[in-house]
């Protein structure tokens, strides 16, 4: 774990913006318009995926995918100006939030300005032409690390948008060598002091996969060396095959234990229901009750809270990342009972009983998840009935009436148990 990385992380949220596709003018401007209601959800840090051009070549879809980068140091003309750029992230600044874009350091698009004047910089095929080393990744071609220069440009690129920025997300960062992101890391200090950085680390299926053509692949472990939060997926598939039904739900809840035991004790986790690259949840979990409990653990769950935009809306299709598709972020009878929910559940969040705590989950009756935070500050029980059932739930929780810090609705703990009503519950006791 990066020595330096601050455990109030684990009290923030991160909304995630997709420029294009998040208004029909998908421009920087039209981002700015919003910045109320994105921080009136409890947001901390906005994360812009890829604000650069995108290249032409081999480009899917009309407009290409944001990861196929042409420019490292410009910005999408699409979106708007440098300047306009400047301009949403003084004003994300102003009003109390931090701004994160995203880098996408292991490929660029096959007619970058790089590509064009350091080709020597590339990973190249047995017969000397451009490539790329996963295969349906066909709108972009490797970059090769073994190139110290290709170092020093990375690095400078990094320290220009750390004077504009708060941090980065690093897209793919494991097939990256650990040391390139370890002396990355210490130059951007020194230009924005307290960068946030964070790895969109990979599914272990992926991980061995790499490995076994000889390639990077960096585990979570040792991404926690340079990073301040990876990506969940270490748990994800446990939780995708008890939605799906091919898992169990303790089976999940003993992966999200594991964490505790096999990583740095001030590892940060990125604790996503969806993202660009997954399903909304409202897509994997139609049922109302259900999802509404769902996003009550999300944001309970030891490290940052996470909200795709459009997610909280209820927004049940994924917006594609190779054209125009413009993300509903309407108000509708789901958005009226999840964006107060998130709401109410990122102030909960902020209490200093989550920032450095021991965290455990169990499973009852593959029905309910029963976690717990405990902490020199206090103790917090989360109650989430994952598929919306009623019943007795067996706690760890002194007897007594409390509480619910989302309802307000009392609740008593007796001969330790609490009945659920088929609503998450979360209880405090200091």
């Amino acid at each position: 774990m990066a020595v330096c990385t601050d455990k109030s992380l684990r009290n923030m949220m991160m909304y995630q913006v997709f420029v294009r596709n998040f208004s029909e003018e998908g421009t920087f401007a039209e981002v700015e318009k919003r910045l109320d209601e994105i921080k009136e959800l409890g947001t901390d840090v906005i994360w812009l995926m890829p604000i650069h051009p995108i290249g032409e070549v081999a480009r899917k879809g009309t407009l290409g995918s944001p990861y196929a980068i042409s420019d490292y140091r410009a910005v999408n003309p699409e979106f708007g100006t440098l300047d306009d750029f400047k301009a949403l992230v003084a004003a994300i600044h102003d009003k109390g939030m931090k701004c994160i874009i995203d880098v996408v350091y292991n490929h660029t698009s096959p007619d970058s300005v790089l590509s064009k004047e350091h080709p020597e910089w590339f990973y190249h095929k047995a017969d000397g032409s451009f490539g790329n080393r996963v295969g349906d990744w066909t709108d972009i071609i490797d970059l090769d690390y073994f190139n110290k220069e290709l170092w020093d440009y990375q690095i400078e690129t990094l320290k220009m948008w750390a004077e504009t920025v708060d941090g980065f997300r690093c897209d793919v960062a494991p097939l990256i060598p650990l040391e390139f992101w370890l002396r990355a890391r210490a130059e951007v200090e020194a230009v924005r002091p307290g960068c946030i950085w964070l790895s969109e680390s990979v599914e272990p299926g992926f991980i061995t996969y790499m490995r076994g053509r000889g390639m990077t692949a960096l585990s979570d472990s040792e991404i926690y060396q340079a990073f301040d939060m990876c990506y969940d997926y270490d748990v994800y598939g446990r939780f995708r095959a008890f939605i799906a039904g091919r898992g169990t739900l303790a089976e999940y809840a003993e992966a999200i234990n594991r964490q505790e035991y096999i990583y740095p004790e001030n590892y940060v986790k990125l604790r996503f229901l969806e993202n660009h690259d997954q399903p909304r949840a409202s897509f994997l979990i139609p049922d109302c009750c259900s999802l509404y409990n769902w996003t009550a653990f999300s944001f309970f769950q030891k490290g940052m809270a996470f909200v795709y935009a459009g997610q909280e809306y209820g927004a049940d299709h994924l917006p594609s990342l190779f054209d125009k598709d413009t993300a509903d972020l309407t108000e509708n009878e789901a958005s009226d009972i999840l964006r107060p929910l998130i709401k109410r559940l990122a102030d909960i969040k902020g209490d200093p009983i989550f920032t450095d705590s021991v965290y455990t989950v169990k499973a009852q009756d593959e029905r309910f998840l029963i976690a717990k935070h405990e902490s020199g500050k206090g103790e917090a029980l989360g109650v989430f009935a994952v598929r919306g059932d009623v019943g007795c739930v067996e706690v760890d929780f002194p007897d007594g009436v409390y509480t619910d810090l989302i309802s307000g609705d009392k609740y008593e703990v007796f001969h330790g148990c609490v009945q659920c009503f088929g609503e998450p519950v979360i209880l405090i006791r200091k």
